[in-house]
């Protein structure tokens, strides 16, 4: 890794987004649903992006990317349109541009393991147009923000793409999302009390299977049979119904309701294709089930690696509990602890 020589930038500009679990409903904020309801939480720990602003003159490369989790520093060629080492990142600077006359030094850095399946590259992209925004007056909306993503992975990279997690990323908290003609979508966001808020938060766990998830030839079979079945298939209605009983459940702080809506939208992604739920979910869905645990959601749109994440009951020493005998299942099951995001992208100077 080369390091080009510091020295003191002009502006540093930060941005944070925090990234998504227990979107009940996924799958259906996507094309082939044509419209969808998505149920999502926004969680820290947060994406950073971290950006250096030089005179042009000052630097010998105009854009350097530090990716710090992978231990990359290098440059990105202005007005490339073909990207290799890190697609979605180039491709969002590419989409944003930077003003002829600064140069830039972009650190981007995630607690998340990579191919978490919680919406961490949604949040990094959003965090990254979030702060070279901050380059021109800074005039984007969270929403413009959230769409600019989407374009980047849809239209630029061409990637198979729903909308709820660069809109979680972007609002961040409790949020039900309506999409009425894809991809367009209001953003409800869930006001609860205090109390039940910090119930809601003390209650979850989020789990990394130990793999990251892979985009699979299963997704393709799933997305082909929905070209086949049409917007209404009946596993699209069920997951929408998730949404909406996972909004009512939160409202009315009834967990054991919310419990089973997570349960529910889990049993609908194995509908749409057995090997969205792999084996290793299958495990420690069942550890979590004879332990206690009244919910399990499969992050994401399923699949072999990921995350999960549960809702326990209301003893604290009985949550611990399920996390003992879900790391002693396998060992390469990670707890992570979240917290709910009371913001969603931050940028600041």
């Amino acid at each position: 890794m080369t390091v080009e020589q510091p020295d003191q930038p002009m502006r540093v500009i930060n941005s944070v987004a925090p990234v998504r679990i227990c979107d009940n409903g996924g799958w259906t904020d996507t094309w082939f649903a044509e419209k969808g309801e998505v149920f999502n939480i926004g969680v820290y720990p947060y994406v950073e992006v971290q950006i250096k602003v030089y005179p042009v003159e000052h630097r010998e490369h105009r854009i350097t990317l530090y990716v710090e989790n992978y231990g990359e520093m290098y440059a990105v060629a202005g007005g490339q349109t073909e990207w290799e080492r890190h697609p979605l990142l180039e491709a969002a600077i590419h989409y944003m541009g930077v003003p002829d006359n600064l140069a830039l030094q972009i650190t981007i850095f995630s607690e998340v393991p990579a191919g978490c399946s919680t919406g961490t590259s949604a949040a990094i992209t959003v965090a990254l147009i979030g702060a070279l925004d901050r380059l021109t007056p800074g005039t984007m909306t969270p929403h413009q923000v959230a769409y600019a993503a989407h374009r980047v992975e849809t239209e630029l990279l061409k990637l198979q793409s729903g909308i709820q997690d660069q809109l979680c990323a972007a609002y961040g908290g409790i949020n039900y999302i309506e999409m009425f003609e894809y991809p367009h979508a209001s953003v409800s966001q869930i006001q609860i009390p205090n109390s039940l808020w910090w119930e809601l938060e003390r209650r979850l766990v989020l789990f990394f299977l130990g793999k990251a998830h892979q985009s699979s030839s299963v997704h393709e079979q799933v997305i082909h049979r929905f070209e086949a079945a049409g917007s209404d298939h009946t596993t699209l209605d069920k997951l929408r119904r998730t949404a909406q009983q996972s909004r009512d459940a939160v409202y009315a702080g009834d967990w054991n309701a919310f419990g089973r809506a997570m349960i529910a939208n889990t049993e609908a992604q194995a509908e749409l294709h057995p090997a969205l739920i792999c084996d290793d979910a299958h495990l420690l869905i069942d550890v979590a089930r004879r332990n206690g645990a009244i919910g399990w959601k499969v992050n994401g749109a399923g699949g072999d690696g990921g995350s999960i994440t549960l809702l326990c009951g209301p003893t604290s020493s009985d949550k611990r509990q399920i996390i003992r005998a879900v790391q002693e299942a396998n060992p390469l099951f990670r707890n992570l602890p979240i917290y709910l995001s009371r913001f969603g992208l931050r940028v600041w100077e």
